[in-house]
């Protein structure tokens, strides 16, 4: 291999690095622009990245059809036995709502821009006329505020903003305006419910008032955008309240409990991790300053201090093998939990992405980047964010090549030292003979490991992503495809032949399927100098406000 190939050289006279913005011609145009720059002292990698397996971002074309016809496979088998349903449930061929009084079509608004981005232009206007004719918001239940947000409101949004249609910005507007009273407690941190019928926000008697982090600090993208759109500010003042009182509420030493009470707008004592109840609350700081482009300091000054808190106190390595990993603080435990949630594997792609964002010495940074261009603590982000997409991966050796919805690291008291054959990274806690397969055994057709896959080949142009992400759609192919259409959890992923629970989640359609599309399409689908995902994987363009924002 020639020297060409194995550094990145610098032509001269240029401080432009090479790069791949889009399509590119060939293999060997990418090694005649490598050989084209000369004179640069040899670059060191960064972690994660090489020069032997960069592709740059020409399309796949057989593995992104593949995931087509995945998509179209669970999408027609929903439409013809619960079009309309908030929930599908493939094994018995039927659908579910999430409440008594009917349901609000998450399945169906969830789905609505990756059949946009996947060209499924037929199955798209059928789910139009459902959403134009049949889908009403008048329902006298109590919805997820959270969950409502992320899925119908984003949905409507990328929607709206991939047509150009404005049956959905009406649909949109409409919905949020029945979702207001929810911002209108003390605080003005969210309730954790609304009633859409009576326009009413609920407090969550489940969790005695308490809002999780989470659900009260991930609005803020959807709502800021139909701002935008509709020239009406009292969507982004509701959002930006949230985390003016989620700032004023900061607990030493910037980590933040995955409870806050509405009433008093503050954090009460519980749990803190990355993982369920937590999980958004970091991705959306990062993603807001990422949302205005880069011009909310606040936003960025909040993550910062987040990621170093997770550095300081979060951030474990493994007995064995010294794999990285995301740990959990309990209250009145004298050690951290060694407990890591399959959410956690979006954080991998957060930190990289916020890497090239608020850790940044230029705009817009090289593809892959190059250490220079980073600050430390851009360099420490990268490093760490690829390290957990390794341990990610690492939690795919299972018999079906699935992580399971919930591994346990080891930790020096655990006892299992004694144990004949005990695993010396990370476990599934396995059922007593005889009994059903506990929940953390489970895959439940998730897309946090993909979506960090997209986000890190889109930001390294390196095949190894691609690789990856191609493994775990082949394993959601053989193991979690229903003959009769759809796709269904399995109970064990460390189990064959598996045994299915019957449920299909929304997200399969909304975000695994599209951040597989997305990872074997060109570089100029959804570019991410252009637009920014919910963390629902609803793409949303970025902007650069008109009015003042921020605060301090």
């Amino acid at each position: 291999m020639s020297d060409a190939n194995k550094i990145r050289k610098r032509k001269a006279g240029s401080g432009h690095s090479v790069q791949a913005t889009g399509p590119q011609t060939g293999q060997e145009d990418r090694k005649q622009a490598l050989s084209s720059w000369l004179g640069a002292e040899p670059a060191t990698d960064l972690p994660g990245t090489s020069r032997q397996s960069y592709i740059g971002f020409e399309v796949d074309l057989s593995k992104r059809e593949a995931v087509v016809n995945a998509f179209r496979h669970a999408w027609i088998a929903y439409e013809r036995d619960a079009m309309g349903s908030d929930e599908y449930h493939p094994v018995s061929r039927n659908g579910s709502n999430l409440t008594t009084a009917g349901g609000i079509g998450y399945s169906v608004v969830d789905s609505l821009d990756t059949m946009l981005l996947m060209g499924l232009d037929e199955e798209y206007q059928r789910a139009r006329e459902w959403v134009a004719t049949e889908m009403t918001f008048d329902r006298d239940a109590n919805f997820n505020t959270f969950e409502t947000t992320i899925r119908m409101l984003g949905g409507l949004l990328s929607a709206h903003h991939l047509s150009g249609d404005e049956l959905y910005l009406t649909k949109a507007t409409e919905l949020a305006d029945r979702m207001l009273d929810a911002f209108n407690t003390p605080s003005g941190l969210p309730t954790s419910m609304v009633n859409l019928a009576k326009r009413k926000g609920v407090l969550d008697d489940a969790n005695s008032g308490l809002v999780s982090t989470a659900e009260a600090s991930t609005l803020q993208l959807e709502f800021r955008y139909l701002s935008v759109l509709t020239d009406e500010d009292i969507y982004w003042k509701k959002a930006e309240r949230v985390m003016a009182v989620v700032r004023s509420a900061r607990m030493p030493p910037g980590l933040a409990s995955i409870f806050m009470d509405p009433r008093e707008g503050r954090f009460v004592t519980s749990a803190i991790r990355l993982g369920s109840r937590g999980d958004s609350y970091y991705e959306y700081l990062l993603k807001q300053f990422v949302q205005t482009d880069l011009t909310e300091d606040v936003y960025r000054d909040m993550y910062d201090d987040a990621i170093q808190a997770v550095h300081d106190h979060l951030i474990q390595k493994s007995m064995g093998s010294r794999l990285t990993y995301t740990s959990e603080l309990i209250p009145e435990r004298s050690h951290s939990g060694e407990m890591h949630d399959f959410l956690v594997c979006f954080f991998a792609g957060t930190l990289i992405l916020g890497a090239t964002r608020t850790g940044a010495l230029v705009q817009p940074v090289s593809i892959p980047p190059r250490p220079e261009e980073l600050t430390d603590r851009g360099r420490r982000d990268w490093k760490t964010g690829m390290e957990l997409i390794q341990t990610c991966m690492n939690t795919h050796d299972t018999k079906t090549g699935l992580a399971p919805e919930i591994a346990h690291f080891r930790i020096p008291s655990d006892g299992m030292d004694a144990i004949p054959g005990a695993p010396t990274d990370w476990y599934i806690k396995g059922a007593g003979v005889g009994e059903f397969p506990p929940y953390d055994a489970r895959y439940m057709l998730r897309p946090e490991t993909v979506e960090s896959l997209f986000v890190a080949f889109r930001l390294t142009g390196d095949r190894r992503y691609r690789d990856w992400g191609w493994n775990i759609f082949q394993a959601i192919e053989k193991h979690c495809r229903v003959p009769s259409g759809g796709y269904a959890t399995i109970v064990n992923v460390d189990e064959v032949p598996v045994r299915h629970e019957d449920k299909m989640e929304t997200f399969f359609m909304s975000e695994t399927l599209k951040y597989l599309f997305l990872l074997f399409s060109d570089g100029d689908t959804i570019p991410l100098s252009k637009y920014v995902f919910n963390t629902e994987a609803h793409p949303l363009p970025i902007f650069t406000p008109t009015i003042r924002t921020g605060f301090s």
